[in-house]
């Protein structure tokens, strides 16, 4: 009898929990959605009626009054003359003028791995007015050089990489990058930066050290080619536990870093200043909502947090994973999108996007921009991969970078291979390989290969070159095939 009169009570609260639920993680949408539960539609629109008054209209813009110009956008977000396709970025069609930065998002994905995100990266290129900008890499999550090569980033220009912590999702394509940067012309050290850890094999350098141990069979392999020292790694670790410190100052730019919380000491998030521009950027890396990131993050004109989205009973039913996890998960090592719009409004910078997300389909992307919204009207967007950001002291625009799937690499330029000022010499010669294939391989395996002319037809038959031959470029006329003239004195 007992359970006869408390089933309505608990059948009217589980109606309620359910209705609640489904509302909040934006799966209802307008009463089509309503009505497939019996009696939802009609408790929710008596709820609707009940509780709706003037004050739930949305808020103003920020920025102030903007007749037909949205809610949430500000008069300098617009295009202007260098931006030569206002709708998508063309890799190699716009050069990058002085006092203008680039931010394009190579990757965007912790876990799990999907089609639509690689590894978390960004890539900050800051303008000088030639083909090549100057660059900065934030992280080099999986796949996220797959997105740099199809933006014809010159493999050798591939370099200035500042690691957050050492998840891998956040440097494994470093291990697979660096032997094929040498290969493809990068003959100068690799240049990386990273924080140290509690101890020392917790440290950047210690993981820099193993992870050429574990590619030494590569490494060797490689210097039957010309690659010069591009093996070499020079790894900058700073204190984790500095605050607001300075792990790069360069040519008008720093790179400051400080704390972050992320369940293991060791984690670090980054701003970038380029003082003769004055423009700045910054990436929080993973870890909790914090105040250093609020204080130091201060008026950047770009600041990308990581994010997610804060439905863990809804994950729980997509996903199996029971609801505290995903609980446990989000509130000991990430920033909710409810956080990371706190944490923008506390910076209050000209832009915000949040990067390393779980992409959680298209049905809840209205959930995950009110969750941001909660706390934050200004201008933002979420930095899925190739998305791109041009931004002036005056304006700023963003799109889309559009890639051939299988693009391939820039073409070789021979002004790669120039120290910054250095004129272009009539003849450059490739460094000699330092461990020929004779030096590490056993005669009798080479003696298995099968003779060429077997497999050759005889009018395309030519010798095999197996003895390095030196090669010697001449500039001028790889420039000139290019259609680009230079002179003696340049």
């Amino acid at each position: 009898m007992r359970e006869q009169e408390t089933q309505p009570e608990d059948q009217e609260t589980s109606e309620q929990s359910r209705r609640d639920f489904l509302k909040g993680g934006g799966i209802v949408a307008g009463g089509l959605a309503a009505a497939t539960v019996p009696g939802l539609a009609e408790a929710d629109a008596a709820d609707s009626q009940a509780s709706y008054s003037p004050s739930d209209a949305p808020s103003k813009n920020p920025y102030g009054k903007r007749p037909g110009g949205g809610i949430s956008l500000p008069e300098y977000y617009k295009p202007w003359p260098a931006i030569k396709n206002r709708n998508m970025y063309l890799p190699g069609t716009e050069t990058l003028p002085k006092n203008e930065m680039r931010i394009t998002f190579l990757g965007s994905s912790p876990w799990p791995p999907n089609r639509l995100q690689k590894g978390t990266s960004m890539l900050v290129e800051l303008g000088n007015g030639t083909s090549q900008p100057r660059r900065f890499f934030f992280d080099l999550g999986n796949g996220s050089v797959g997105n740099a090569i199809a933006l014809q980033v010159p493999a050798p220009f591939i370099n200035d990489i500042f690691i957050s912590h050492l998840h891998s999702d956040h440097f494994a394509d470093l291990p697979y990058m660096y032997p094929f940067r040498a290969f493809s012309g990068g003959f100068t050290p690799l240049r990386v930066y990273g924080p140290s850890g509690r101890t020392p094999e917790l440290g950047i350098k210690h993981m820099i050290k193993h992870m050429r141990e574990m590619n030494r069979w590569h490494e060797e392999n490689f210097h039957a080619c010309p690659v010069g020292d591009g093996m070499e790694i020079e790894v900058t670790e700073f204190d984790w536990k500095e605050r607001n410190g300075i792990c790069y100052d360069k040519d008008g730019v720093k790179v400051r870093h400080w704390p972050r919380s992320h369940v293991k000491d060791g984690a670090s998030a980054y701003r970038l200043d380029w003082e003769d521009a004055g423009l700045s950027f910054v990436w929080t890396g993973d870890g909790r909502p914090d105040e250093l990131s609020a204080e130091y993050g201060k008026g950047a004109d770009v600041f990308v947090s990581e994010g997610t989205i804060d439905v863990p009973t809804l994950s729980a039913m997509k996903l199996g994973s029971p609801a505290e996890l995903w609980e446990y998960t989000i509130d000991i090592f990430h920033t909710m999108y409810y956080a990371a719009g706190y944490l923008f409004k506390q910076a209050q910078p000209r832009m915000a996007a949040i990067c390393h997300f779980e992409w959680s389909g298209d049905q809840l992307a209205a959930e995950s921009v009110a969750e941001v919204r909660s706390n934050w009207d200004g201008l933002f967007m979420f930095g899925l991969d190739l998305q791109v950001i041009n931004v002036t002291k005056d304006a700023i625009w963003s799109r889309e970078a559009v890639v051939a799937d299988g693009a391939a690499p820039a073409n070789m330029d021979p002004r790669w291979f120039l120290k910054p000022g250095e004129k272009l010499p009539d003849e450059i010669e490739l460094p000699t390989p330092t461990m020929p294939r004779e030096v590490q391989q056993e005669q009798f395996v080479r003696d298995l290969e099968i003779d060429p002319k077997k497999y050759y037809p005889p009018d395309v038959y030519r010798k095999p070159v197996q003895k390095w031959p030196g090669v010697v470029l001449n500039p001028r006329e790889m420039l000139k095939a290019k259609g680009i003239d230079v002179g003696d004195d340049k």
